[in-house]
């Protein structure tokens, strides 16, 4: 092969194996719907990318090229259609990366939530104490400012997507799983199926299974050695003790695991959240073979993942957070977080649904977690791959919302918040909600 054409190039997961088979000195372009920050890097790195559905941009010799797709493209599309009719090899993205992984060590991140930090911060970990790693991430480090990790040492470190069951195609030597939580459902029809996806995955796994404590998995579901997790639960394999925010709200704790105590972890990112997921990736690490003090320093030098609790203004009377945060459990825990980043002050949270069907599905959760703040503004749905089902908005989790709660559209919020009096807020979504950050920094920056 002399060329990779990717239909769906500006995911995040595509991106990364975009830059991957690039590095690997292939002839790499692609198309995406819309730009976007993520798109405009690739093309700044050498990476052709167009925004028009054009079979013609497909490299025309069919033998030395393979088409890699995601399953977030629609099957009508003219490209989809081409590459097909024309013959091309043509691969779902979890099936390359699949393929780039066998052969080497991989240590996978699985669960419905928490896997990007997770696995993002156990790829720095292996690459600030020197061992290194390659890392395909769900997420753009802050530490590196990318997805993808390259190194000559033969580890990969991937985070394992249960979407259209991407996961079955890696088979880890150590993997973590953090959660199982019913979501997809468009996919799996209901939680009892996507449990049964974790198990299979649970299955593929060589060496050690870290699992977060409390879930089903045993024995019977994984030849692998089976250890658990927890933030402070003593029962289990991995699990911290006198834990405690600084003033930024980073929390320091002890890490108990069967060799000993690593005292005094700090995180380098705030929320109890990302303690417990600090905890699973030092649990990978160690069972990896890293040193416990290496481990303490990576830890502490984490900067995170950009939408992942990620701080934008931050002072005693006004802070702003975003996150990616778009399941419920998801909501709760990243609102349980700030609580504790900010003691006593008052959250107003933005929230863009993302999905008709995840709205359908989980619209009473949504609101029951969206309820922890003290203000939500709820924008409308994010549609993404699915077209519009008749009766679902984003009313569907505004009428059960148990707080202060206003209903906006997208070209009202700069406007309404320049208006609202404001001391935390918190961005929410996994849509393009993202291209609020900067004009929300900007406008309460110049409240300072």
């Amino acid at each position: 092969m002399k060329n990779v054409y990717f239909i769906g190039i500006g995911g995040i997961g595509m991106s990364a194996l975009a830059r991957y088979f690039k590095f690997k000195g292939y002839e790499v372009s692609g198309y995406d719907r819309t730009p976007s920050e993520l798109t405009g890097k690739l093309i700044q790195e050498g990476i052709p990318v167009h925004y028009e559905d054009l079979p013609q941009a497909i490299p025309a010799d069919v033998e030395e090229t393979l088409v890699i797709y995601t399953p977030a493209v629609p099957e009508d599309l003219g490209e989809m259609k081409a590459v097909r009719e024309r013959g091309y090899r043509l691969i779902k993205r979890s099936r390359a990366l699949g393929e780039i992984a066998r052969g080497q060590r991989c240590l996978a991140v699985a669960g419905t939530h928490g896997k990007t930090t997770t696995s993002t911060l156990t790829a720095h970990i292996l690459t600030h104490c020197g061992e290194g790693c390659s890392a395909f991430l769900g997420g753009i480090s802050r530490n590196y400012g990318t997805n993808l990790l390259m190194s000559h040492t033969p580890t990969v470190v991937a985070e394992a997507d249960e979407f259209d069951r991407s996961f079955l195609q890696l088979f880890p030597e150590i993997a973590v799983i953090t959660a199982m939580d019913a979501d997809h459902l468009d996919i799996y029809g209901d939680k009892a199926h996507v449990v049964e996806a974790f198990k299979a995955f649970a299955s593929q796994v060589s060496g050690t299974l870290i699992a977060k404590k409390g879930l089903d998995l045993t024995s019977q579901d994984t030849k692998a050695r089976i250890l658990t997790y927890h933030y402070d639960d003593p029962a289990a394999d991995f699990y911290g003790t006198n834990a405690h925010p600084d003033a930024l709200g980073r929390f320091i704790f002890d890490l108990h695991y069967s060799g000993g105590v690593i005292r005094e972890m700090k995180v380098g990112t705030p929320g109890w959240v990302n303690a417990e997921n600090a905890i699973a990736a030092s649990a990978i690490a160690l069972c990896y073979g890293i040193a416990p003090e290496a481990i303490r320093a990576a830890v502490g030098s984490f900067e995170g993942v950009k939408r992942r609790l990620e701080l934008h203004v931050h002072t005693p009377k006004l802070s702003y957070i975003d996150d990616y945060a778009h399941h419920p459990a998801e909501l709760s825990t990243a609102l349980s977080s700030m609580r504790d980043i900010f003691p006593g002050r008052r959250i107003t949270a933005i929230f863009q649904p993302h999905l008709y069907t995840r709205t359908r599905d989980f619209a009473s959760e949504f609101a029951a977690a969206l309820s922890l703040a003290d203000k939500v503004i709820l924008l409308p749905i994010y549609p993404a791959r699915e077209e519009p089902i008749p009766g679902v908005s984003a009313d569907l989790i505004y009428q059960d919302i148990r707080c202060e709660k206003v209903l906006l559209l997208k070209e009202q919020l700069l406007d309404y918040l320049s208006r609202e009096p404001l001391d935390v807020l918190v961005s929410f979504g996994a849509g393009d909600i993202d291209r609020f950050i900067a004009p929300i920094t900007e406008l309460l920056k110049s409240r300072l």
